[in-house]
C-alpha cells in the first residue's frame, strides 16, 4: 500500500483549508448573532435558539460555496506535467441501461473518429457495457452496433459491446464486473456515461498526465454540459461553463490529492481502483441498505484511503455531457442523488478514511440537508409570533434621574415617563438577507468581472450578452429556487421515510410536457404555496410578512407556469457558450453524424446505411 495521502498533507494546504473552514464558520456565527437579536426582542425561548441553529448550518453551506469560489479566482492554473509518448493502453467504458441506442451510438461514433483523426486509435479502446433490461432496446442495441462499430473501421478504434443478464449492482456493478472480468487487458479507463463527449485530445493530455504520475490512481475532468436548448436547460449550460470553472479550481485547490470523483469523464488507474474500490453492501433494506448507489465519492475516498493520489484538473479543456433539460428532470436526477447521498451517513464512520474525505462525505449530505434546514427555518419563522410572549412597554420615570446637566437636563426633568421599545429589527431582518443574498450572488458577480476584464466573456458572445446571460441566469435561479426547495425537502422526506426511489433510466431530451402533466406533478407544491401565503397573512399583522416571503410562495403558486415557462425554447442569443460560439471537432462530428442518421431514418432507413440485423459476436480481450 501506498504512503497514505492524508500523511502528506502540505503544510500550505493544511492552512488553505483552515482558512475556508474557519470562513465559513465565521459567516455562520455571525449571522447566528444576527438572527438571535433579530428575535430577540420578546426574550429568547427554544424555538428561537432552534431557528439561529437552522440559520447559522445553512449559512455556513452557502458560505462554504462561496469562499471555494473565491479560492478559485484567486488560484492560477498551475502546469501538469505529461509525458510526451503515449505507451499505456486505454479502453474508455461507457456503462448503459435503457438509453435511445442511436443517440448514445452517435457520441460513441464522434469519439471514435476524434480518436483516429487525433492518431489516438491505436492507443484507445472503446467498450460499450450494456445493463439494458428492456427487451426492444436490447434488439435496437444490437441492431445499431454493427453499422457504428465498422464505420471507418480501418483506422479508427476497436469498439466492443457487451450485455450483462442481470444489472447487479447498477452503475457500480457493471463497471467492477468488467473490471474483474477483462481489466487486466488495460492500464487505464476512461470512465464514461451515455451522455458523455470528450475530445481526443483531451483524452490523450489525461492519459499523459496518467503515466507522468505514477501515484495518480484517478484524473477527473470538469464536464461541460452541451445541447440544451430549453430555458432551463440553456440557463445551467451557461452556469456551468462561466460560473463552473471557478467553483471546480476552488475545489482543486481545496482538495489537492484527495479530490472528488464525479463518476464520469474521468480517467482510472485499473491496478489502484481493482486494488481499492470494491464497494460493500450496506446493511439493512433500501433506502438506507443495499448497494452504494452514490458510488463515485465513495470510490475516490477508497483510493485515498489506499495511497493514491485522487485529482481534479479543471484547465482540461474538451469534456462535455449532458444536462437536465426541464426542472422536473432535473427533480427526477436529484432525488436519486438524494438516497445515494444520504446513504453516506453509514460511511462516515469507516475506517482508514482521510479527513478529508470525511468532510466530503458531509459536504454531499449536507447538498440534501441545506434544503429542509431552510424550510424548517421558514415554517418556524411562520409560527413563531403566534408563539410570542406579547411585548408590555416598560415606563421608567426620568424625573430626579437625568445626568445631563443645564437646559436639556431641565427639558428632559419634567415628569415623564419615556417606553423603552424594543429595538427596530427591520435593519437586522434586511442585514441577514442582503447577506444571504449576497453569498449567492457576489461570487457570480465577481466571476463576471473577471470574465470581462480578462477578455474571457468574448466566448460568451461579448460583455454585453455576458452580462445578460448572468441576469437571466440569476433571475431564473431566483424564480425555480423554492421549487426545487420543495423537491429537494420531499426526497429528503422520503427517504428518511424509508422509501426507496431505486435508480431508474434517465430522461434525456428536451422533455416538453402538457400542461395536464405539469399540473400534476406540481399541484402538491402550488399548494404548499397557497398554505404558505394564508399562513404569513393570518400569523402576522399587517402585510409586512407577506411581501417579505413574496419571493418564496408566488414562485410556488405559480410553479406549474414557471416549469412549462422554462421547459421552452430559449433564445439562441441567449446563454451562448464557447462550445457554440467555437465548437470543437468532436462536436461539429457529433452534430454531422447525428444529421446524417435522422436523414437516413426520415428516408425510411430504421438504422443507418449497411446495418445489419444481427448482434456481433464477440471476444474479449483476457478471454481468450
Amino acid at each position: 500500500m501506498k504512503e497514505h495521502v492524508a500523511d502528506a498533507v502540505p503544510r500550505g494546504l493544511r492552512l488553505l483549508r483552515a482558512f475556508a473552514l474557519g470562513t465559513a464558520g465565521l459567516a455562520a456565527v455571525g449571522a447566528g448573532v444576527v438572527a438571535l437579536g433579530l428575535w430577540a426582542g420578546d426574550g429568547i425561548g427554544f424555538l428561537d435558539l432552534f431557528r439561529t441553529a437552522l440559520v447559522m448550518l445553512a449559512t455556513f453551506w452557502l458560505a462554504w460555496g462561496a469562499v471555494v469560489v473565491l479560492i478559485g479566482l484567486a488560484t492560477p492554473p498551475g502546469p501538469r506535467p505529461e509525458d510526451r509518448r503515449i505507451t499505456a493502453r486505454t479502453v474508455a467504458i461507457v456503462p448503459i441501461y435503457n438509453e435511445d441506442p442511436p443517440a448514445t451510438y452517435a457520441r460513441i461514433r464522434a469519439m471514435a473518429e476524434d480518436l483516429a483523426a487525433g492518431g489516438l486509435a491505436r492507443h484507445v479502446d472503446i467498450a460499450i457495457l450494456s445493463d439494458t433490461q428492456d427487451p426492444a432496446l436490447i434488439a435496437l442495441e444490437a441492431l445499431w452496433f454493427g453499422p457504428m462499430s465498422t464505420a471507418g473501421a480501418a483506422d479508427g478504434p476497436r469498439i466492443l459491446y457487451r450485455r450483462r443478464r442481470r444489472n447487479t449492482g447498477r452503475k457500480a456493478g457493471n463497471i467492477a464486473d468488467f473490471i474483474r472480468r477483462s481489466g487486466a487487458a488495460w492500464d487505464f479507463a476512461l470512465v464514461l456515461d451515455a451522455d458523455s463527449l470528450m475530445a481526443a485530445a483531451t483524452i490523450g493530455c489525461m492519459i499523459r498526465r496518467m503515466q507522468a504520475d505514477p501515484s495518480l490512481g484517478l484524473l477527473q475532468s470538469q464536464p461541460a454540459i452541451i445541447g440544451a436548448g430549453s430555458i432551463f436547460g440553456r440557463a445551467g449550460q451557461f452556469a456551468g461553463a462561466f460560473h463552473g470553472w471557478a467553483h471546480a479550481r476552488g475545489i482543486a485547490a481545496l482538495q489537492g490529492g484527495a479530490g472528488p470523483y464525479w463518476g464520469h469523464n474521468a480517467l482510472i488507474r485499473l491496478e489502484a481502483f481493482a486494488e481499492s474500490c470494491g464497494l460493500p453492501e450496506l446493511p439493512g433494506p433500501p433506502p438506507f441498505g443495499g448497494h452504494i448507489l452514490s458510488h463515485d465519492t465513495v470510490e475516490a475516498a477508497l483510493l485515498v484511503r489506499a495511497g493514491w493520489q485522487v485529482r481534479l484538473d479543471p484547465d482540461l479543456q474538451g469534456s462535455y455531457e449532458d444536462g437536465p433539460r426541464t426542472l422536473l428532470a432535473h427533480a427526477a436526477r436529484d432525488r436519486r442523488w438524494c438516497q445515494g447521498n444520504l446513504q453516506h451517513a453509514a460511511l462516515l464512520t469507516a475506517p482508514g478514511l482521510s479527513g478529508w474525505s470525511r468532510f466530503t462525505l458531509v459536504q454531499g449530505i449536507l447538498a440534501y440537508a441545506a434544503p429542509v434546514l431552510w424550510l424548517l427555518l421558514l415554517v418556524t419563522s411562520l409560527i413563531a409570533p403566534a408563539l410570542a410572549t406579547p411585548f408590555e412597554p416598560v415606563l421608567i420615570p426620568l424625573l430626579g434621574s437625568n445626568p445631563l446637566e443645564g437646559s436639556m437636563a431641565e427639558w428632559l426633568a419634567r415628569d415623564w415617563a419615556v417606553p423603552i421599545l424594543p429595538p427596530d429589527q427591520a435593519a437586522r431582518a434586511l442585514g441577514l438577507a442582503l447577506g444571504v443574498v449576497g453569498l449567492l450572488v457576489v461570487p457570480k458577480l465577481l466571476i463576471l468581472g473577471v470574465a470581462i476584464a480578462s477578455g474571457r466573456a468574448r466566448a460568451y458572445g461579448g460583455p454585453a450578452a455576458a452580462v445578460v446571460s448572468t441576469l437571466a441566469e440569476l433571475a431564473l435561479s431566483v424564480v425555480t429556487a423554492p421549487i426545487l426547495l420543495l423537491y429537494q425537502a420531499r426526497a429528503v422526506a422520503e427517504v428518511l421515510a424509508g422509501r426507496d426511489g431505486g435508480w431508474p433510466g434517465q430522461a434525456r431530451g428536451e422533455g416538453m410536457t402538457r400542461w395536464s402533466g405539469v399540473w400534476a406533478k406540481t399541484r402538491w407544491i402550488t399548494a404548499t404555496g397557497v398554505v404558505l401565503g394564508l399562513l404569513a397573512a393570518v400569523m402576522a399583522p399587517g402585510p409586512a410578512l407577506l411581501l417579505w416571503l413574496l419571493p418564496v410562495w408566488l414562485p410556488l403558486v405559480a410553479a406549474p407556469a414557471v416549469i412549462r415557462w422554462s421547459a421552452a425554447a430559449s433564445p439562441r442569443a441567449l446563454f451562448r457558450t464557447p462550445a457554440e460560439t467555437a465548437p470543437p471537432a468532436v462536436l461539429t462530428r457529433h452534430a454531422a453524424i447525428l444529421a446524417r442518421w435522422n436523414a437516413q431514418a426520415e428516408a425510411g432507413d430504421a438504422v443507418p446505411a449497411g446495418a445489419q440485423a444481427a448482434q456481433a459476436a464477440l471476444v474479449w480481450p483476457g478471454h481468450g
